[in-house]
């Protein structure tokens, strides 16, 4: 399971939490024989297909494929996270969420108390940008750089005067040094009251997604470095997590079409100010795996806005790196690089929304990127070239999820080192293998996987298939895997099985077989039937198969005598119903 929460804890909260509950209090649901039908909160539609049951806590919509538990719908209807999810659950519960590290409680600092001088803090510099005598240069400086009164409101922005102790005299009496240093807003000697960490700085409060300050960057006025200086990591910040400006664009709409990442604060202000509201802002660092988790939660759709220098497009190929393990299916990611000398602050003055916008709606596909740069890096006319290539391309692709998009991306290339060249499957480990759909007719080890999925009190009724791990079948060891993880549950539930395997491979394909749950029998007696035959179908084909083997191991046919080659014979037209 994600996060560092007990796997207990989160079982209680489970147990205790009724997801039609829970989602009945955002989405109007009517009884529909077992189930509860609505309409669904993730795409526009008139006929209902949302459907929630509370017997096997899980909610699935037949139109656009949103599937989960109570968690992955909190998380996906209110953008947060795994442990902000847990912990709303966790609350409505009546119950505690166990502290993430020892340092929220030290000397009795909770987490409430942090927000609150962060809280405090804001409106202190906010206050001084309106009334300090030496706000006049903070000021000077944001209109020299086009903004305007009304955006600088909108964004809370503020001035850190440039004192040693301003901030600390103002809330040090309230709040206490320790706490104020806890929060990152005091610097220097511990032992001592320490100095105001922000002095002679235009502040930009930095909020998570429920609009709560848990840092701040300031932007020195005039000379003097480092330019920008962030908040310190604390037990509310982590500066390679959050994104500038994210509650900026949920207050604008609850389901943005896209996402657009771009470096700097300034930028995602002046976009805003020029009607562009879907921009979001790193924090002086790198994009990590953690920016795009985080950003992908709102939408499946970003586009990453980088310098047109060589310093951009250095950026670039960091972020694609880190990306392409993020890359599931049904994620759109593509890369914006700007002229030259110019980033989105500067642009968009200059050339206006409308036409910023059709620039962004040239973005480059990160899949046409990434072909691109490997077919660049080598010549493709030579035999060596494409070997060259492949090699290039391995480590790459590796790092791809499983699932159609990897498999497109393996084709394009394929299509010029050719097919033995280019072997992608991760070292030490075999991606798991997502069993197909072939048309209307999915293979039995998909039937299988999707119905022990939703009826996991059938895992009593399976027998041992060690018989069929030398099959090679597609998506044998996910089902095997599945039965394993489900026999070491406490309870062999579907909600307690995705949280098993939250954010992992498994779970991965899991999801993309669940997508298909209107597929799956209403009634349990039906289920148990279905998958018996196709168990009883699995184990007589790896059974024929086995005794394939033995009888023409190391035997040519010529030498096997008459009752050996009928019996081959006969395996082999049996052999038509082999799964796929």
């Amino acid at each position: 399971m994600s996060g560092r929460i007990p796997e207990d804890f989160i079982d209680a909260v489970l147990a205790r939490t009724d997801i039609a509950e829970v989602i009945g209090a955002r989405v109007p649901l009517r009884r529909s024989g077992r189930e509860l039908a609505g309409r669904c909160p993730f795409h526009e539609e008139k006929t209902p297909s949302f459907t929630v049951s509370p017997q096997k806590q899980f909610y699935h919509c037949f139109g656009c494929g949103a599937h989960g538990t109570v968690i992955g719908f909190l998380m996906a209807i209110d953008r947060l996270d795994f442990r902000e999810a847990i912990a709303e659950l966790a609350q409505r519960a009546g119950m505690t969420l166990p502290e993430e590290s020892p340092q929220g409680h030290e000397s009795g600092t909770s987490l409430a108390a942090l927000y609150e001088v962060l809280a405090a803090a804001s409106a202190f510099y906010r206050k001084q940008l309106r009334h300090h005598p030496a706000a006049a240069g903070a000021v000077e400086y944001l209109k020299n750089r086009g903004l305007d009164g009304k955006t600088a409101a909108r964004f809370h922005l503020g001035f850190a005067p440039d004192g040693w102790d301003g901030l600390g005299r103002a809330l040090g009496e309230r709040y206490g040094a320790d706490l104020l240093r806890r929060a990152g807003l005091l610097a220097g000697d511990e032992d001592g009251r320490g100095h105001d960490r922000f002095r002679g700085r235009v502040m930009f409060p930095i909020e998570d997604r429920r609009g709560r300050v848990i840092g701040f960057g300031g932007r020195i006025i005039g000379q003097g470095e480092p330019k920008y200086l962030n908040s310190p990591e604390t037990p509310v910040f982590h500066k390679g997590r959050e994104l500038y400006g994210l509650p900026n664009v949920l207050r604008q709409a609850r389901n943005p079409h896209l996402l657009l990442v771009v470096e700097g604060y300034m930028d995602v202000v002046m976009l805003a100010q020029h009607g562009i509201d879907h921009a979001v802002a790193v924090l002086g660092t790198a994009l990590t795996a953690e920016h795009l988790r985080a950003a992908f939660r709102i939408t499946p759709r970003l586009v990453l806005c980088f310098d047109g220098d060589n310093a951009g497009r250095r950026a670039a190929e960091r972020a694609v790196d880190n990306a392409l393990p993020e890359l599931a299916d049904g994620r759109d990611l593509r890369l914006l690089f700007l002229p030259e000398g110019e980033d989105p602050d500067s642009l968009v003055r200059r050339i206006g929304k409308e036409a910023f916008l059709e620039l962004a709606g040239q973005a480059v596909p990160v899949s046409q990127h990434l072909v691109d740069r490997l077919r660049n890096s080598a010549n493709i006319a030579t035999v060596e070239g494409r070997a060259q290539l492949a090699e290039l391309a391995k480590p790459l692709l590796q790092k791809l999820p499983a699932g159609t998009y990897r498999d497109l991306i393996v084709e394009k290339i394929t299509g010029f080192v050719g097919r033995s060249g280019l072997n992608p499957a991760p070292a030490g480990r075999a991606s798991p293998a997502i069993p197909r759909i072939a048309g209307q007719r999915p293979s039995p080890v998909w039937r299988a996987i999707l119905l022990l999925a939703h009826y996991p009190q059938l895992v009593g009724h399976v027998g041992d298939l060690t018989l069929l791990t030398d099959t090679h079948s597609d998506g044998v060891d996910l089902l095997l895997r599945l039965l394993a993880t489900l026999r070491e549950l406490r309870q062999p539930r579907l909600d307690l099985l995705l949280e098993h395997w939250r954010d992992t491979d498994d779970g991965a394909a899991l999801s993309s077989i669940l997508a298909h749950s209107e597929l799956v029998p209403e009634e349990l007696a039906s289920a148990q039937r279905e998958l018996h035959e196709i168990i009883e179908r699995l184990l007589s084909q790896a059974a024929q198969a086995q005794r394939r083997k033995a009888l023409m191991h190391g035997v040519p046919p010529s030498q096997l005598d008459a009752q050996q080659r009928a019996e081959v014979l006969a395996l082999l037209k049996q052999r038509g119903g082999a799964p796929t």
